[in-house]
């Protein structure tokens, strides 16, 4: 079967010098690759924007489509699968939520943001975590993924 063809928009709506537009295209692209194996008639393309926003905004948006008025890490809007095959999304990382928690947990925040992206991209592509054989099946892509980029478990208690 085909490698999925991945379109990858990146907007910088604060400065991220450390994540540049190549870096985050190279995550995403491992978990759609990864996704594509996992279930390889789901799509054929996918189509996703991921925007780096600052707390103002990650904050608006989690209220707005959320009713949750604090700014999170990662918000994703999933608009499914066309009739041709390509999956759309759009990616929203809080950059400075992700500082936070990377500082927090001791973790790079390459790292962090890694994680957040692949995380991100398995829920445009229709994957998520409601139900614990859900979680435990997207958790398990997730390491899978981060661990061929050589970072380790993000789920591991520290």
């Amino acid at each position: 079967m085909p490698e999925p063809v991945l379109s990858f928009t990146v907007q910088y709506a604060v400065d991220a010098p450390e994540l540049s537009r190549q870096q985050l295209r190279a995550w995403a692209l491992k978990a759609v690759q990864a996704a594509s194996r996992d279930c390889p008639d789901a799509f054929q393309r996918a189509e996703l924007t991921l925007r780096l926003v600052d707390a103002d905004e990650g904050r608006s948006l989690n209220a707005s489509y959320r009713n949750k008025d604090y700014a999170t890490n990662v918000l994703t809007f999933e608009y499914g699968v066309d009739p041709e095959g390509t999956a759309r999304g759009d990616i929203i990382l809080c950059l400075e939520v992700l500082e936070k928690e990377a500082a927090e947990q001791g973790k790079p925040l390459k790292n962090h943001a890694a994680h957040l992206v692949v995380h991100g991209t398995l829920h445009a592509l229709g994957y998520d975590h409601i139900s614990n054989d859900e979680a435990e099946h997207m958790e398990a892509m997730e390491i899978a993924i981060l661990t061929r980029l050589h970072i380790e478990n993000p789920y591991l208690e520290r």
